[in-house]
């Protein structure tokens, strides 16, 4: 089946005791959050010096926060109102009060407190994102990123590392974000400083690290991870330190997206910032949508990468079935330098 014929699930890599339940949720901010507990983290749980958290680590875990978010989706008022009173526009503040809902709300780990600040002198050193107690007695601290990252090597590249994916505005780089976390973030929880704020520990550090890469599209509009197709440019060779679970998208220039938008799907969106975390349901009619040509002449002349979701009728409504960036034509030679800075 092609990309067009192909709806995405709402969380991939969902296990499969709970798949088939969390593809009926219809709430976009319960499709996120399950996107958030269930999606798989990019960089490699196989790195023993990368402490993954993991928030469902066992069937039952998984099965009790099933239940919730199917509970949650048919009222989910109060965690609308929630979001709407955060006024939050940057992605990962929207995901830090999704599992902050979780934490407070949902089984299994309790908040304890969140965006706890680590002071010295009047100089902020750092700021905690999460301290959580689990069921069985164990304090943790979490880390929280969602990246999107745009791979950056040349085409004929045949093994690449982290530094190659870099962010869509050129400001950010997975390998810096990584060092940021494990060097910087993490270490805060064990300061002597933070001793003094009143949170009794030993608080053991982890990252939650959720996202997508996203590689060019390839002459023939392959991309990669789709029915077994290599992108253009994703290396031959596994890149060491990331997951080879790792949700993947696409990336094409301006110049290239006529033809490549040709076979990829029904109808077009471009996505907004909020909408970078799971796959997208729209209603059927009054949803904005444009074919290839439109979105084409609405971005005549791109300043910088835009990210665009391509969907599927299916059951009266618009589902996702395919995620990329339109970049301007000169993005990846300006990308290719920041990936070797």
């Amino acid at each position: 089946m092609n990309a067009a014929g192909r709806a995405a699930d709402a969380s991939p890599g969902v296990p499969s005791i709970a798949a088939g339940r969390l593809g009926s949720l219809r709430e976009p901010a319960v499709r996120d959050l399950a996107w958030l507990l269930f999606s798989p983290d990019l960089p490699d749980a196989r790195e023993p010096s990368w402490p993954l958290a993991k928030p469902l680590d066992t069937d039952a875990a998984v099965v009790a926060a099933t239940d919730w978010l199917i509970d949650l989706d048919r009222d989910a008022g109060a965690l609308r109102e929630a979001l709407a009173l955060a006024h939050q526009t940057r992605l990962g503040r929207y995901a830090e009060c999704l599992l902050g809902w979780f934490l407070r709300h949902g089984p299994g780990a309790r908040l304890v407190a969140a965006n706890v600040a680590l002071r010295r002198a009047g100089r902020t050193l750092g700021e905690c994102d999460f301290l959580v107690t689990t069921p069985e007695g164990r304090r943790l601290h979490w880390e929280l990123a969602v990246k999107c990252y745009l791979h950056a090597a040349p085409g004929e590249a045949e093994s690449g590392t982290l530094s190659d994916f870099v962010g869509p505005n050129l400001q950010d780089r997975f390998d810096l974000k990584l060092a940021h976390l494990l060097d910087h973030q993490l270490p805060l929880s064990a300061r002597e400083a933070f001793a003094t704020l009143g949170y009794d520990g030993p608080w053991e550090a982890q990252m939650i690290v959720k996202g997508w890469l996203f590689y060019r599209a390839g002459a023939n509009g392959a991309v990669a991870g789709e029915a077994g197709k290599v992108g253009e440019t994703e290396p031959s060779t596994p890149v060491p330190g990331l997951s080879p679970r790792h949700l993947r998208g696409w990336w094409v220039t301006h110049a290239d997206w006529p033809r490549f938008a040709s076979h990829r799907a029904e109808a077009w969106r471009v996505l907004p910032r909020l909408e970078w975390l799971a796959p997208r349901r729209m209603a059927g009619e009054g949803a904005s949508m444009s074919d290839g040509a439109a979105l084409f002449a609405g971005l005549a002349h791109p300043r910088s990468p835009v990210m665009v979701a391509g969907f599927v009728a299916q059951d009266g409504e618009w589902r996702e079935c395919s995620r990329g960036f339109i970049v301007p034509d000169d993005w990846p030679a300006r990308a290719q330098a920041f990936a070797r800075h």
